[in-house]
């Protein structure tokens, strides 16, 4: 594993502690639209104005932004209101428009963290640049790609670098858009401790209602900032209308968020830092319990189109006892190890009958 040279957030020049808050539309569709939303979020705690110069579309037919001509009108917004300004990079030629515009931060998206010539491209553009770029994890899990991608703007000389979680995509229907994978973002920490992580909960959610809860959980796991989408009118938004929160709402969000402090005083809050650590652990362990009964149900579905049993008692065998040797190394007992397994079994056991009777 190579080492990043990286800048401590405080080093940005943005003037705020933690959690930095990235906020703006989704896309920018009218220099008037950019510049009420930018005023109706002045006041709203946010640190960095954000707006979709070129938007990647899954689909051809969709809305794809504007392009450079909606710079300026980015600029003259967070002028406006005296907030920096950040905007998304695919290319040579964007980051070009973005240095020539005066945009303060550039962020690197999911489907371009995936190809490591596009972001190559971009560290090539940025060689000499004195800049901080955010870069995204790539649009499926694959940790070795988002630390690849950090690496080569890295090399460039970005020193003021940073990460941005916004989930993975999936095939399965879940309640999120994309997956967080929790476990992901942890284990990239746990890698590059002073590297800044940022969260995208709108990316995550791909709706409202969840914004707050994912939002808060990643301020839980000790992430540095935000990245939250808001549009005067998001239900009228030319892109992603469903995810996107009005100015007053954003600020709500924002005012409920809890701010733990991620270095406590050891003799005062030593209990209580234990305590969250446990509850990390807790959550971790429930989205991977999820993620399994995930799998478990394409079993389920393979079982039902091949007209297999859903029991298959020499596999469960070969489980419990594999299980078993590996967790008495670890210290966990014989009989818990049993218990928590069968539990699983029996989880998974009712998820596949209820696929099986689908």
């Amino acid at each position: 594993m190579g080492e990043l040279n990286i800048a401590p957030l405080s080093s940005w020049g943005l003037g705020t502690e933690r959690p930095l808050i990235i906020s703006g539309p989704c896309s920018a569709e009218s220099e008037e639209q950019v510049l009420e939303t930018a005023r109706q979020l002045a006041d709203k705690g946010i640190d960095v104005l954000r707006a979709g110069i070129w938007k990647p579309r899954t689909r051809p037919g969709s809305f794809e932004g504007l392009g450079r001509i909606a710079l300026p009108w980015l600029k003259k917004a967070g002028e406006e209101i005296g907030k920096p300004i950040a905007v998304e990079v695919a290319t040579r030629e964007h980051v070009f428009d973005c240095l020539k515009a005066g945009v303060d931060i550039l962020w690197i998206g999911a489907r371009t963290t995936a190809n490591p010539f596009s972001v190559q491209e971009i560290a090539d553009a940025l060689e000499g640049v004195d800049i901080p770029v955010i870069v995204k994890n790539p649009v499926n899990p694959d940790l070795q790609l988002w630390i690849g991608a950090l690496e080569r703007i890295n090399r460039a000389g970005i020193t003021r670098i940073g990460a941005l979680h916004r989930g993975f995509s999936s095939y399965d229907k879940s309640k999120y858009r994309n997956k967080p994978m929790w476990e992901f973002p942890i284990e990239l920490k746990r890698l590059f401790p002073t590297l800044p992580i940022f969260n995208d909960p709108s990316h995550i959610c791909g709706n409202r209602e969840l914004l707050g809860y994912v939002a808060q959980k990643a301020l839980d796991l000790d992430f540095d900032g935000l990245m939250l989408e808001s549009h005067r009118d998001p239900d009228k938004a030319w892109s992603d209308a469903s995810q996107q929160v009005t100015p007053e709402r954003l600020g709500e969000i924002i005012k409920g968020l809890v701010i733990r402090d991620a270095n406590p005083n050891i003799t005062a809050n030593k209990l209580e830092e234990l305590r969250s650590q446990i509850d990390r652990v807790d959550n971790y362990i429930m989205e991977i319990l999820s993620e399994r009964m995930d799998i478990a149900r394409k079993i389920g579905e393979f079982k039902r189109d091949n007209n297999v049993t859903i029991l298959q008692s020499s596999r469960w065998d070969e489980i419990v006892h594999d299980r078993i040797q590996k967790g008495t190394k670890k210290e966990l007992t014989e009989e818990f190890i049993k218990e928590l397994f069968e539990a699983i079994h029996q989880e998974s056991i009712r998820h596949q009958t209820k696929v099986m009777n689908s």
